[in-house]
């Protein structure tokens, strides 16, 4: 029987090995070094100032910051990344107009960082002065502006939180704006949530912008656009602004798939708001409960299609608006479906009117009589804001149908829909409209009945 001996490695065997390990070692440490990764000291005694850990790092590094407080400002102007992983807060309390955050160097990423920006007025949380920046994932409460873009271009923007926010013990500050473009170029904005600030995102001088899949609540202007001529404003969302989306003197910009609801809080609430705008499509837009649904005025060359106007005050409003086509959208449950004054040419086809009383002769579901939106009750409140009392009232109704002065200039339907195409909206949010219109012309009577019984009694 044989046995097996045990192994004993000559020297030589044993100086390789360690040769080896210590080659090894070498490799790692310059693999990390060149990947960069810098961790911070623990911030569990205090508040740590950032600046010294990025003055600290190279071109390239990428800096993981430790859970805790870090002090402001910091200014980035070399290639990293900073990493907060939701977990490191940085605080910007000095009385002045410096940003929290200043980046000056092309390609710097900011993400998974909370920025508490104290200062009001002109201050920001993030200032961006260079190209190619990426901030993403950011949790930010400011007491003046969120993020500014100035002289940046393709900087993307995503799924950042912006809020509005009051020191401790501090009278509230002037508002800024969530997000804020000026002469920045082919910029995405993609996934952010913004609110209870000024406007969301304004955009000014800023061609070839991607605006998509935003939440907007609470502001002045949901989207404010000025001059950004190529952009895409698509996918947003908002609620409780003063406006939706307020686009002006633009050309060849795209408006679609934006659901603005419930603009209603100013006299001059609109769900979508053009003003000089031209050679632009705005399309399969939702415009729902708000004062007026789409407002167009002094605007040009423009397609409107497919957009679904629901339970509105006033569904559309042109003024001085002409040369457009408006076809295949839908009107439902609105107050007053449509309004125009001094517009004409405007191409008007197909479109769904509920209100509307066709007449189909042929069965193709389309109208055989023409839909005219009679600009008589505008004119008249235009003249008389008293005149609103007696809206829909039967006397009102009857003058409305008897004025028939310069129809030829009317905007007119020439083949108005006789149904909704079908699934873009429900007949349940088509009757939630006429119900609530119902409801208050009820609750009206109602109060009407009470109060001439009551008086009635006190002459008794």
């Amino acid at each position: 029987m044989l046995i097996a001996q045990g192994f004993r490695p000559s020297r030589s065997t044993k100086v390789r090995a360690v040769l080896l390990a210590g080659l090894f070692i070498i490799c790692l440490f310059f693999c990390s070094f060149n990947h960069g990764t810098i961790v911070s000291a623990d911030t569990s005694t205090g508040v740590l100032p950032l600046q010294p850990i990025i003055d600290s790092a190279r071109e390239g590094d990428l800096i993981t910051l430790a859970p805790g407080a870090y002090s402001g400002p910091v200014r980035l102007d070399k290639r990293v990344t900073i990493n907060g992983n939701g977990e490191a807060i940085l605080l910007h309390t000095a009385k002045d107009e410096q940003a929290a955050v200043l980046i000056t160097a092309d390609s710097v990423r900011l993400e998974n960082l909370k920025i508490q920006q104290n200062n009001d007025g002109e201050a920001a949380a993030v200032r961006v002065e260079a190209d190619r920046v990426t901030l993403k994932g950011l949790v930010i409460h400011s007491a003046g502006y969120g993020i500014l873009l100035r002289e940046a271009d393709s900087g993307v923007i995503s799924d950042n939180t912006i809020s509005w926010f009051i020191p401790t013990g501090e009278a509230p500050g002037t508002r800024g704006t969530g997000i804020d473009l000026y002469n920045s170029h082919g910029a995405v904005i993609r996934g952010n949530d913004i609110a209870y600030l000024r406007d969301g995102i304004y955009l000014e001088n800023s061609r070839n912008t991607v605006v998509d899949q935003n939440k907007l609540t609470y502001l002045r202007y949901g989207v404010h656009c000025m001059y950004i001529n190529g952009s895409k404003v698509t996918n947003n969302t908002g609620e409780y602004n003063i406006t939706g989306a307020m686009v002006m003197g633009v050309t060849g910009v795209v408006v679609s798939g934006n659901s603005f609801r419930k603009q209603s809080r100013n006299v001059h609430s609109q769900g979508i708001l053009l003003y000089d705008v031209r050679n632009s499509a705005i399309i399969n837009n939702r415009v729902e409960g708000n004062r007026v649904g789409i407002y167009m005025q002094q605007s040009s060359d423009n397609k409107l299609q497919q957009n679904l106007v629901l339970r509105n005050y006033i569904g559309v409003q042109f003024e001085n608006a002409e040369g457009n086509r408006f076809e295949r959208n839908g009107f439902v449950a609105n107050v007053i479906e449509a309004q125009a004054t001094g517009s004409r040419d405007n191409e008007m086809n197909g479109n769904y009117w509920d209100a509307f009383g066709g007449l189909d002769l042929t069965g193709d579901g389309v109208s055989d009589l023409k839909y005219a939106i009679n600009p008589f009750y505008q004119q008249l409140v235009a003249g008389n804001a008293a005149y609103q009392l007696f809206f829909q009232s039967p006397g009102m109704t009857f003058l409305s149908d008897m004025y028939t002065g310069g129809s030829a200039g009317w905007s007119t339907d020439s083949a108005p829909l006789m149904q909704l195409e079908a699934g873009t909206v429900s007949p349940d949010q088509a009757a939630g409209g006429q119900g609530t219109v119902m409801v208050a012309g009820w609750l009206l009577l109602f109060l009407s009945v009470i109060t001439i019984i009551y008086l009635g009694v006190l002459r008794l």
